[in-house]
């Protein structure tokens, strides 16, 4: 999960996807295993994702900061409480609020909400926020506006019976992938996931289908 982070960063995620093939095919995804290869090396199996040379340092100086901060313990380095973790991550080169954001939902199960450039996209074409507002602005607007929705038993379950993986995966499901998550943390999980959906399949970039689009009627002009 926080490889990924780094490494989807200016690049599109099947790119990531090769890059973390050839990491899991040399047995490199893991704390050990990004401490013991080379930085040469590393470039070499990251190079997929582009930027391989300032992506491989980057990763590797995230894991100088673990064995630094932490004794190389990811598990202690995510039980700290968000707001401090958020503030040593972002100290980090090459960290931004999305990439933050990103190791604090989808790896320590921080309630968080992730912005990028989809969510920027959708908000802007509906009329909610400009696509060029500041990050902080639009991770908290979407913060509050998803607090209603929890639904603490119904949430509960789900998280608790959590079924890791899509059919036909190459590999089976991290502990991280299948831990158990808040109610709060599921929905910021789950929401970010259809949004990123949405802005895959339907509000692209260019040659948007917006008459497709699930949620088009909510767009302005459909009002």
């Amino acid at each position: 999960m926080i490889v990924g982070a780094y490494l989807t960063q200016n690049t599109a995620w099947t790119n990531v996807e090769k890059a973390l093939a050839n990491l899991r095919a040399e047995h490199a995804l893991s704390v050990n295993g990004m401490r013991r290869v080379r930085l040469r090396e590393l470039e070499r199996l990251v190079r997929p994702s582009g930027y391989f040379r300032q992506k491989a340092q980057r990763v590797k100086a995230f894991i100088a900061f673990l064995d630094r901060e932490y004794a190389g313990s990811l598990t202690k380095l995510l039980a700290q409480p968000t707001s401090q973790l958020r503030e040593k991550l972002l100290s980090l080169h090459g960290v931004g609020p999305e990439t933050a954001d990103s190791i604090l939902l989808y790896a320590g199960n921080h309630p968080v909400f992730v912005v990028d450039a989809y969510t920027r996209r959708i908000l802007d074409r509906h009329e909610i926020l400009p696509g060029d507002s500041d990050y902080e602005e639009i991770r908290q607007l979407l913060e509050r506006a998803l607090l209603p929705v929890v639904n603490e038993e119904e949430l509960q379950a789900v998280a608790l019976n959590a079924v890791s993986g899509a059919p036909g995966a190459s590999h089976p499901p991290s502990p991280m992938s299948t831990a158990p998550r808040s109610p709060l943390v599921q929905v910021y999980n789950e929401t970010h996931g259809l949004l990123v959906g949405i802005g895959k399949n339907y509000c692209r970039k260019s040659q948007p289908r917006c008459d497709e689009c699930p949620l088009r009627e909510f767009l302005p002009q459909s009002k």
